[in-house]
């Protein structure tokens, strides 16, 4: 499929940071020794580990503003082909998200049902509904609305056995709710392969769809102050950077009461990783769409454009390194460890070695999407 699209070219460089960081840390994950910023936060706090997914989510809905514009410019309700590309779409990640975790065997009666493009497909087909559906303060309702209920949930409904307020690990409202609609072995069947995190829980899905929405309010925001403009302003990314602080500092503020959590997706980590992720934008703008710097940022446009066919293909590789056994008995070892321990571990530490592993299997899929490009392929769901 040729590329084509009218959106900023600052949208496909930002999502390509976010899938580079996701293989970045996909891969250094796999080695327990890893540098810390290297792997997602144990529980309460966070790492750079913590924020590329955000990320996604956030350049996810940003580019729904483009996506979804000639649909919501209209004041009549959208045909009935919108809503089922978006359920289509939808379907598909979710499908994918299946695929990978069931990789290779496929014991359906223990497959992990939620995952990363499982959270993807969720959060998307529920944003694209508020923001087909809805109009504009509405849209700004559900998500406060999100926002504050996740907050209320947690904090004050109580859980038997552990009461309310509780956030371990167990105890959490959200645990609670995924354990009966889901039930524990298909949510954590497949933790051995923790390079993804721990696994995105269903409940913990909505504060999820409110990052996806507030990349919606940024991008349509953008949409239409940037794109009739022929000569693009600092005004612009001043304006997305202060919004940003603003995120930011509300997320600190609230951290206070509702700990910042990328596992549990608290309320304060929507709107801390959210103004991390417009500030990053409006790098990114500054950079781009004003200064015409685009040298640097071709790398990173070059995974942006194929983003969800390199995560798929990279865990796949992933998946097929750690199940891989070699030898028997004691001496069986899978070929993500052979290597790392013939290639990396001989001559460098673990936690150096694993950066560099990671850092070469980043290089190694920018040369695929770096191919794909070349040839104009570009896979879109």
């Amino acid at each position: 499929m040729a590329y084509s699209s009218s959106r900023f070219s600052s949208l496909d460089v930002f999502r390509g940071i976010a899938i580079a960081g996701m293989l970045l840390v996909n891969q250094a994950g796999l080695v327990k020794e890893s540098y810390p910023q290297l792997k997602h936060a144990d529980w309460h706090g966070w790492t750079l580990a913590d924020l590329v997914f955000p990320f996604f989510l956030f350049v996810l809905g940003a580019a729904m503003a483009f996506s979804l514009a000639r649909h919501t410019a209209s004041l009549t309700q959208p045909k009935r082909a919108v809503y089922l590309r978006v359920l289509r779409r939808s379907l598909v990640l979710f499908g994918l998200g299946l695929l990978l975790n069931g990789f290779w065997s496929y014991n359906f009666s223990t497959l992990r049902v939620m995952g990363v493009l499982q959270r993807i497909s969720l959060t998307y087909f529920v944003a694209a509904l508020v923001i087909l559906k809805l109009p504009r303060k509405s849209q700004w309702g559900v998500t406060g609305l999100l926002l504050v209920g996740y907050w209320l949930a947690l904090s004050f409904i109580p859980v038997p056995g552990f009461g309310a307020g509780d956030l371990t690990r167990t105890g959490n409202f959200g645990a609670y709710i995924d354990r009966l609609i889901i039930g524990t072995s298909h949510l954590y069947a497949g933790d051995q392969f923790n390079f993804m995190g721990d696994p995105e829980g269903l409940f913990s899905t909505l504060p999820a769809i409110a990052t996806v929405l507030l990349g919606y309010f940024a991008g349509d925001w953008l949409r239409k102050r940037g794109s009739g403009l022929k000569i693009k302003t600092s005004r612009q990314s001043f304006t997305l950077t202060v919004y940003g602080l603003i995120s930011l500092g509300l997320g600190l503020f609230w951290s206070l009461w509702f700990p910042i959590n990328k596992k549990l997706w608290t309320s304060s980590y929507v709107l801390f990783t959210v103004g991390i992720s417009l500030i990053l934008l409006a790098a990114c703008y500054e950079l781009i769409e004003v200064r015409r710097l685009r040298l640097w940022s071709k790398p990173f446009e070059v995974l942006g454009l194929n983003s969800i066919a390199i995560f798929v293909a990279s865990v796949l590789v992933i998946k097929i390194l750690v199940l891989t056994q070699w030898g028997a008995g004691e001496n069986a070892i899978n070929a993500f460890n052979w290597v790392f321990q013939n290639w990396f571990l001989s001559w460098t530490s673990p936690d150096l070695g694993a950066f560099l592993f990671a850092v070469l299997t980043l290089c190694f899929w920018w040369l695929v999407a770096y191919g794909l490009y070349r040839q104009q392929w570009f896979f879109k769901i």
